[in-house]
């Protein structure tokens, strides 16, 4: 089965986020760019249900500028046997990126597709269901466990009541949550097989798909500054901050 594992390019988790003076946006001038987390996560998934021989191929694909292939490199180096890149200077809505990997999955035919659950820099948590849409692909959302048993996948997810466990057949979707498992880091000598393993490059609008912005960012904000906090002397006096001054009880 080929595992196919979007990845996204975002600035780099350690990053201070400085918001353009004009409010149109991040400023990401000279900032330090990454892997998402979550896609991390989603690779690492992959690649251990290769190692466990589940899968017999994964493929790292990103949507975005020609720096993407950094992104993709790191995959690479991480175990991915080949990776594609979606060449696009403009940034891509999730509907976009969904309607660009179908038209991927559509070539490829991969038996399952990992996807982290959101991006860190929109959080839109969006991309993984509407691909499935397009697909008609099932799909088990919030993952922290997979088993992977022919064309039966076991799901276990995260929900507000606590864990769901989901039974769905491949070809299927997952979104992976942070409790799925620890990304392994890439040694030196495969980041340097990395650099030989195999990266096409293609435009997006060679795929035909409609990836038109529908969503207009009308102003960003940095977040308010938080208050210092206060020592209290008793218990009592903490209940009546919480209920008098947060308002939480």
């Amino acid at each position: 089965m080929k595992v196919l594992v979007p990845c996204k390019r975002v600035v780099d988790y350690n990053v201070k986020i400085r918001v353009k003076s004009d409010g149109s946006g991040v400023d990401l001038a000279n900032v330090k760019m990454a892997m998402n987390p979550f896609d991390e996560i989603a690779v690492e998934a992959a690649l251990r249900l290769k190692e466990a021989g589940k899968a017999s191929e994964v493929v790292v694909v990103s949507i975005g500028p020609a720096q993407s292939q950094e992104t993709l490199r790191t995959g690479l180096a991480m175990g991915a046997d080949r990776a594609i890149l979606i060449q696009s200077d403009d940034a891509v809505e999730p509907l976009g990126v969904a309607k660009a990997l179908k038209a991927v999955v559509d070539e490829e035919q991969p038996g399952l597709v990992i996807l982290g659950k959101q991006a860190i820099d929109d959080d839109a948590n969006q991309t993984g269901q509407m691909l499935s849409a397009l697909l008609g692909w099932s799909i088990g959302t919030f993952a922290s466990e997979i088993e992977l048993d022919g064309d039966k996948l076991t799901v276990t997810r995260e929900v507000d009541a606590g864990l769901q466990t989901v039974e769905l057949k491949t070809p299927s979707i997952l979104t992976a949550d942070l409790r799925l498992n620890e990304p392994r880091y890439a040694s030196l000598p495969n980041i340097m097989k990395a650099k030989k393993k195999p990266l096409d490059t293609k435009a997006i609008a060679d795929l035909g798909v409609d990836v038109a912005p529908r969503l207009t960012v009308l102003n960003t904000e940095e977040p308010p500054a938080r208050a210092a906090g206060v020592k209290v002397g008793s218990v009592s006096e903490l209940v009546s901050k919480l209920r008098d001054e947060a308002g939480v009880i």
